[in-house]
């Protein structure tokens, strides 16, 4: 049986966390703020993580086409517990990766990049 889109990008999905362990959850989110794929604990919201995925991606292409900074590349969050890591997958989408305060970033956003490729035949 073939795999729909949806599964496929979960499963891309899981494979990011799985090479990657400084992130702990990923999802793909629509600039309309609408979960497309998700690979989230239990107790966090997939709805709230993609109002809020929106928004900023939102926010940042503004901040950097305003100021004079060109396409937005990434928006990353740095709090008390972690990280929030936001890379566009094509015009439509946005991929979403929470990850450890002790995360080796450099490598959290080539392995980011690795799956935004992959994703955006997928969105």
């Amino acid at each position: 049986m073939t795999k729909s889109r949806t599964e496929m990008m979960v499963d891309r999905l899981r494979d990011l966390q799985t090479s990657t362990p400084d992130i702990e959850a990923s999802a793909v989110v629509s600039v309309d703020g609408l979960i497309m794929a998700s690979s989230l604990p239990a107790d966090v919201e997939e709805d709230r993580v993609s109002a809020m995925s929106a928004a900023m991606l939102s926010l940042g292409e503004r901040i950097a086409s305003e100021l004079g900074r060109g396409m937005l590349d990434q928006v990353y969050i740095r709090g008390d517990q972690g990280y929030v890591i936001l890379m566009s997958v094509g015009e439509e989408a946005v991929l979403t990766a929470l990850a450890r305060t002790d995360a080796k970033l450099g490598l959290v956003f080539l392995d980011m990049r690795r799956a935004v490729d992959d994703l955006v035949r997928l969105v």
